[in-house]
């Protein structure tokens, strides 16, 4: 069973420079603003688009500092590798949750 919807199609046009206008409920539901990013791919006979989704590197930043933080707190300041294995750490518990 599909977990996708399908919906009445829309028709628009290609213009001369490549350019398509998505249609504004689409663009809408999705979030879709000026500059959004979208991933394009050829399945058989169709063109997808899907939306990419790129984490907020600020936050990301945030949040490894305050877990670092909070280890210094508790045991004193890290070495280099110490901090090195503490980024690593991290990034293997983001990949995890994806």
């Amino acid at each position: 069973m599909s977990t996708y919807t399908t919906e009445e199609a829309d028709v628009t046009i290609v213009s001369d420079k490549g350019q398509v206008v998505i249609p504004a409920h689409l663009r809408n539901r999705l979030g879709l603003k000026p500059r959004s990013k979208l991933l394009v791919y050829f399945v058989k006979d169709a063109i997808v688009l899907k939306k990419l989704t790129l984490p907020d590197m600020k936050k990301e930043m945030r949040s490894l500092w305050k877990e670092i933080d909070v280890k210094i707190a508790k045991y004193g300041e890290l070495t280099e590798k110490e901090i090195q294995l503490e980024i690593q750490r991290h990034l293997s518990e983001k990949k995890g949750t994806r």
